[in-house]
């Protein structure tokens, strides 16, 4: 299990990648990932950029705790979530979440799950720059 928060930008690919080099070969058949990147807009207005907060150490044990949950409720091989905070930019990658597993039903699952519960459970806040020059934070996640 991986879980990293990164104050400046990063391929997730590359995390992926470099992670799953050191899942067991052989013991995996699927891999699931989602990568969510920073749009230029939100709830009808351009965003020209976003400040993402958090509570270091805290933030890092809830999602760790997601984590754990995932592997209670299915037969993983390992998981990985990366996620920004600071400023971050459109089009920049914001979090990616990969999960290993023998088949791809669990893996499509638990991928989900992750991505989900960090949306509704990580304690990070969001204040966007908006492209009329005004701030504001976001009170709500989009829905999935």
């Amino acid at each position: 299990m991986s879980v990293s928060l990164h104050p400046k930008p990063f391929d997730p690919w590359t995390l992926v990648a470099t992670h799953q080099a050191g899942v067991a070969a052989g013991r995996f058949g699927a891999t699931a990932v989602f990568v969510g990147t920073m749009r230029d807009f939100n709830e009808g207005d351009d965003v020209r950029a976003m400040t993402l907060e958090h509570y270091p150490g805290m933030t890092e044990k809830h999602l760790e705790a997601i984590v754990a949950q995932a592997r209670e409720r299915w037969t993983l091989e390992d998981c990985l979530i990366a996620h920004r905070v600071g400023a971050i930019e459109p089009g920049e990658p914001i979090v990616v979440t990969a999960v290993w597993s023998a088949h791809r039903r669990e893996a499509f699952e638990a991928c989900r799950f992750l991505m989900e519960e960090l949306k509704h459970r990580a304690p990070f806040w969001k204040r966007e720059a908006l492209a009329d020059g005004g701030t504001r934070w976001v009170e709500k996640n989009t829905e999935g």
